[in-house]
Order: structure tokens, then sequence, then C-alpha cells
């Protein structure tokens, strides 16, 4: 399918291709923020860390629990709700992520992260977070305005890496995000080609289709989240997805009846070099079983060195084939006009 320059300047009202072309940009000035990051006294002797946030501002949270498994030695969790898990206390590190500064959930949990005297930590562009933080005297870490959430990942991933490791909590990661960043290079300027390109290739397939993304539960569970939510945000396109081996022990059953709704079905098999070999094979499995039923599959493995590359290299991926996949469907990718009018009837109320 082709697409031209034209059509996109014509669509793309906000100019999020720039924004996606600028990826590697936007991870080195984040390194840089992280790097300059001063560690308070009462970061020490940290038993837990529970991470709040929501949609875009979130996402940073869980791709970092994820990529760091099996690694850190204390319990991360990602919090998306009004309150903290009862064992958040006084040795609870709790990272407050809010790319505004202004959601009102992320507001609540540092209300009640301060009332359980937990360790703060918050990271925004600014807004009323940033504010009463500054003034209760805990940590902030402010990043650059004028990005959407979802087009912040760079701003809510690395900041938050920077400060476990300057923290002590986990090892020094200077080289992994060095090399991260030549390899989104070299992935930008793959992606913004109009030769080639696995992106353009990727949504022209999906198109007029709803996509189902399958992945492990593990290195990519949240790549498989990234995945849903931009092609729901950026192309106003539905997507489901599920993770093995948990989808074969139900899922895998409903692909069976509504032939006519399965046919217009895309699943996407996302891979990793280091997936269980079982894993693998259930997936190979599935694809045969799910074969007669599903419009199309596709499988897409992880490109790059560390865990850390291999991460985003799908996660740039994804967001450059929801960028295109909305072009494809003739639509702005910014707008959220939908969260919009659900914010403006939460304020009415």
């Amino acid at each position: 399918m082709m697409i031209t320059k034209a059509e996109i300047k014509a669509i793309d009202s906000q100019n999020m291709f720039s924004v996606l072309e600028n990826f590697p940009a936007q991870l080195k000035q984040a390194f840089d923020i992280g790097c300059n990051i001063e560690i308070p006294d009462y970061l020490k002797d940290i038993d837990n860390i529970v991470i709040t946030g929501l949609g875009g501002s979130a996402i940073g949270g869980d791709l970092l629990r994820s990529y760091l498994q099996y690694e850190i030695k204390v319990p991360i969790q990602v919090n998306r709700n009004y309150y903290l898990p009862a064992y958040a206390g006084n040795n609870t590190l709790v990272v407050c992520s809010s790319y505004s500064g202004e959601t009102e959930e992320t507001l609540s949990a540092y209300d009640d992260a301060k009332s359980k005297g937990c360790r703060i930590v918050c990271i925004s562009s600014g807004g009323k977070l940033s504010v009463i933080a500054a003034s209760d005297r805990n940590l902030v870490v402010i990043v650059p305005k004028g990005y959407q959430p979802r087009c912040a990942l760079a701003f809510s991933f690395i900041p938050m890496l920077m400060l476990l490791v300057k923290a002590g909590i986990i090892k020094q990661k200077d080289e992994e995000i060095t090399s991260l960043i030549e390899l989104m290079k070299a992935k930008s300027e793959s992606y913004t080609s109009f030769d080639n390109n696995t992106a353009i290739d990727t949504a022209a397939h999906i198109s007029g289709r709803i996509p189902i993304i399958y992945s492990s539960n593990d290195l990519l569970d949240i790549v498989n989240l990234r995945w849903r939510g931009q092609m729901a945000e950026n192309a106003k396109n539905l997507a489901f997805g599920n993770y093995f081996p948990e989808l074969n022990h139900n899922e895998i059953v409903g692909w069976q009846e509504n032939s006519e709704i399965l046919s217009k079905f895309a699943v996407l098999f996302l891979r990793d070099r280091e997936d269980n070999p079982r894993l693998l094979k259930r997936l190979e499995i599935t694809k045969d079983i799910i074969r007669p039923y599903r419009g199309i599959d596709i499988v897409i493995e992880s490109e790059g060195n560390s865990k850390l590359e291999r991460i985003f290299d799908l996660v740039y991926l994804g967001d450059w084939v929801s960028f295109y996949l909305a072009i494809i469907n003739k639509v702005d990718p910014s707008p959220i006009e939908k969260i919009n009018i659900l914010k403006n009837k939460l304020m009415e109320n």
C-alpha cells in the first residue's frame, strides 16, 4: 500500500509523524534528565516500589517492571487507582507519574501515599502534582512539556530507570541506554522511509480487521498492552490481546463460533528470542489450530541485543504501525475525543 507525505500532512494535524521520528532524541534528552537526578536521603532502605499513574504515564512503569522483573530484588507494582495497596508504608517508594500533573487518580494516590508515610518521588511536566510535591519537599523530576502522554514514553521510562540506578536499587544502565538510542536512530530512518517499510506493510495487512495480539506473559506482556493502547488512541481501531500460556487454558477454545466475525481478525504474534521454548512451541501449535478461523496472522520477532533494546524495538514498531493505520483509516492520530468527553462529564459531577 502506498502512503505519501502529502497524505500524511493532510491527516496528521499535530504532526505526530515528527514526534515519532524524533523518538531517539527524546530518549537522549530523557537520559540527560535522569543523569542529573540528585537522590535525597529518604530514598534509602526501600522494601518495595509502587508506581502510580494512568494511561501513557503508567506505561513507562509497566515497561520498567517487565524489564527489571528478573533483576531487581524488591517488588514493583504498577497502580492504576485512586488509592495505594494496603501494604504501602514507611519503606515503600511511591513514584507518582503524571505527565500533565493534573491526573485526578494520581493526585488522590499521592495524598494516600503521604498519609501512609511513603517515600514519594514525582515525575511530571508540571501541574498541581509538581506544586504539591515540591511544597512537601519531595523529589520532583521535571520533564519537557508539549507532548501527548502516550508520546512521552521516553520521559515516563528513562528518568524512572535512572532514579533506581542512582538510588542503588539496580545496576548501572548507561551502556544499555546508549545502545538503545543508536538502535532507535536506525529504526527511525527505516520507519520514515516509504520503501520497504515494515510498519506500513503491517498496518496495510491489518487494515479493515480487528487486531488480536498474542505474546508471552514475560518480557513482552507490556509491549502487547502498548500495541493495543496505541491502536485504540492513534488509529481509533479496537484491538484485543492475551498472553501465553494462559490463553491456551481458555481463550483458544473461543476460536470456533461466529466464523464470519473471526475472519475479520488479524492475529499478531509477538516473539522474543528468550521466550521459553515450551511457550514458542505453544505459539506454533496455537497458530495451526486457529488458522482456519482467523483472517490473517503475522509473526513479529523483536530485534536487538539487550532486553531493553528488544522491548523498545517492538514498542517503537507498534507506535509506527498504529500511526500508519490511522493514515490508512483516514483519521487524525492525535485527537482523543472520547476521552475528552469522558473527562468533561466527570468535571460536571
